[in-house]
């Protein structure tokens, strides 16, 4: 693939930033905000993304979701998926979790740091 400048990448990662200010764990990949947040969602936490950075692959570009500890699990199940979500009415992005962890209403959920990545990779 030929050079992109960093900035053009950075543009989806700053909306991405600016957006992204809602984490769910969800029991299967959701497409919309109203599956993300009501439908699929097991539990959620509030969030603030970091700015565009390099990936750590070197493969592209980055934010970063920070961790995630002791947020309430507001239904049982199977977590799959994370959807980040403005908290009001816009899905921002959703990804598979490195493993699938049940969870029990009630309970707390942790998740380690994660990126959402602008790929340089055609």
């Amino acid at each position: 693939m030929g050079y992109v400048n960093d900035e053009a990448r950075d543009q989806g990662l700053d909306w991405i930033d600016a957006n992204g200010t809602r984490v769910d764990i969800c029991s299967q990949e959701p497409t919309t905000y109203a599956e993300a947040t009501s439908t699929y969602t097991l539990g959620n936490a509030a969030v603030n993304t970091g700015a565009p950075a390099d990936a750590a692959t070197g493969t592209g570009r980055r934010v970063t979701v920070p961790a995630v500890s002791g947020a309430s699990v507001t239904a049982t199940g199977s977590a799959t998926h994370w959807a980040l979500t403005d908290a009001s009415s816009v899905l921002v992005a959703t990804g598979p979790l490195s493993a699938t962890t049940p969870v029990t209403s009630g309970g707390t959920f942790s998740l380690a740091a994660f990126d959402v990545i602008n790929s340089d990779v055609a």
